[in-house]
């Protein structure tokens, strides 16, 4: 079987992927459009043990009500659950999922808002489709089209995500600007210990850091992975930002995660030249 033969097969299988996908979409009937979908409610946090892991998230109990029979629940994060909750206060709201009848098999969510369509393998198949006949386009005709196939889609995309990337950009740099400052602690730092595929071992830390609202709600929350945390240790003090109406949007850094934001338009936009100039390359090689 030469090329054209494997790509005909390539294209068959997946596209009959997509299609199923697709279809079950558009009938309602991905694991994803079945799910049932609760909002829970955060009763007690537990504080984490200074050194303990930091992969089961910060300890909860949580009631939700399945909302075709009104039956209430408590559970608990303990084992598997979904997400793992890294910011939490008695009242918080988060999402709980699970199977149709089958509450007792529940996945915490971070966001209560979050849906899904199902559309994650089909739009996968497509994607590996599309590969397919670059690298065989790239065979045929010689890999300046993959330049051309690969990079003009993707300076097309980055070029209409731009306006709303700068519209992000300015929404947060001005949300940060509208946090308050109240006084926090460092009340964990937590260390996990891994073994990659070499045999090294690894150590990660995670600090957590406990803090109060000006209104009085307590928050447990893992210090932000987007921030350096050499320094911070066990017991220290420090300064929170948080935003009024959200407490799980804070930082201890607002210098830092102000320059980190800031950031995201200069990466888009120097992506968008990269992007450009290969896709004029590429056109150029061709002739």
């Amino acid at each position: 079987m030469d090329w054209h033969g494997v790509l005909a097969l390539w294209c068959g299988v997946f596209g009959l992927v997509a299609l199923v996908g697709y279809g079950r979409s558009l009938a309602g009937v991905t694991r994803a459009q079945r799910t049932v979908r609760a909002t829970g409610r955060i009763e007690r946090v537990r504080e984490p043990r200074n050194g303990s892991s930091d992969r089961d998230g910060i300890a909860v109990v949580v009631r939700f009500q399945d909302p075709s029979t009104g039956e209430e629940f408590t559970v608990t994060n303990d084992g598997d659950c979904g997400d793992r909750i890294t910011t939490a206060w008695v009242g918080r709201e988060i999402g709980v999922h699970y199977p149709p009848g089958i509450p007792h098999a529940f996945r915490f969510v971070n966001d209560p808002r979050e849906r899904s369509r199902g559309l994650a393998w089909p739009n996968s198949a497509v994607f590996l489709i599309y590969v397919g006949l670059v690298v065989v386009a790239s065979i045929d005709w010689g890999w300046p089209w993959s330049l051309v196939a690969v990079c003009g889609p993707l300076t097309v995309l980055t070029a209409i995500h731009l306006p709303g990337e700068r519209r992000t950009t300015r929404s947060r740099l001005d949300a940060l600007a509208a946090m308050v400052s109240v006084p926090g602690r460092v009340v964990a730092v937590l260390r996990t210990v891994a073994t990659d595929a070499d045999g090294d071992v690894r150590t990660s830390r995670t600090p957590v850091i406990a803090f109060t609202t000006q209104d009085g709600t307590a928050v447990t929350a893992y210090y932000p992975s987007a921030l350096p945390d050499r320094a911070v240790v066990h017991g220290q003090d420090l300064t929170v930002h948080y935003a009024p109406g959200d407490p799980a949007d804070f930082t201890p850094d607002l210098a830092a995660t102000r320059r980190s934001v800031a950031g995201n338009v200069g990466f888009a936009v120097t992506a968008l030249v990269v992007m450009a100039a290969a896709t004029v390359a590429g056109v150029v090689l061709l002739r």
